[in-house]
C-alpha cells in the first residue's frame, strides 16, 4: 500500500543515519543506486528524503546501508517534499544554484514560455544528471541537466 509521511523530521533523521551509514561503508551514491537499481540521482534524492523507493528499491538500500526494516518502510513513504529551508541558503554549493535562479531564473522563465507556452516544467517526470567534463581551458566543467516534462496550463 502507498502510504504518505506527513513529518518531515522523520525523514530527515532516516536521511541523517543513512549518510552515516553510507559513509562509515565508504561507498559512493552510484553503489546505492545500483543496490536500488535505479538511477544515482533519483536514488540519492530519495536516500536524502525528496522521494519515495519502490519496495524492492528500498529493502536493497537498507540492507546495503544496514537499516533496519522500519527504515525500509520509510524509505518507501510519499515524503514532504523540499529539501531546503525557506531562507537563502548558506552552503555554498546549493547557494550557486540559488543564485545561477536568481540570475538566469526571468531567463529560463521567459525561454520557457516562448517556446512552449504557458505552463511549468515538471519536477515530478523529471530526470537529471551531473557529468564531470575537460574544460579546454583547463581544470573540469560541470555539466547538469535538467530534463523534466513539459505541462501546459489548461484553462477550466
Amino acid at each position: 500500500m502507498v502510504h504518505a509521511q506527513f513529518d518531515p523530521t522523520a525523514r530527515e533523521a532516516l536521511a541523517a543515519t543513512a549518510v552515516a551509514a553510507k559513509t562509515r561503508k565508504d561507498l559512493t551514491w552510484q553503489q546505492v543506486a545500483d543496490a536500488a537499481g535505479l538511477s544515482v540521482a533519483f536514488t540519492t534524492a530519495a536516500v536524502l528524503g525528496q522521494h519515495p523507493l519502490p519496495e524492492k528499491s528500498a529493502e536493497a538500500v537498507a540492507e546495503l546501508l544496514g537499516l533496519d526494516g522500519d527504515a525500509a518502510t520509510l524509505l518507501q513513504t510519499i515524503p514532504v517534499r523540499g529539501s531546503m529551508p525557506n531562507r537563502i541558503p548558506t552552503d555554498p554549493t546549493m547557494y550557486r544554484f540559488y543564485e545561477m535562479l536568481q540570475v538566469y531564473g526571468t531567463t529560463l522563465k521567459a525561454l520557457v514560455h516562448e517556446q512552449f507556452g504557458d505552463g511549468i516544467i515538471s519536477a515530478i517526470n523529471f530526470k537529471l544528471d551531473v557529468k564531470k567534463v575537460a574544460d579546454p581551458e583547463g581544470g573540469e566543467r560541470a555539466v547538469i541537466t535538467l530534463d523534466g516534462k513539459y505541462l501546459p496550463t489548461k484553462p477550466f
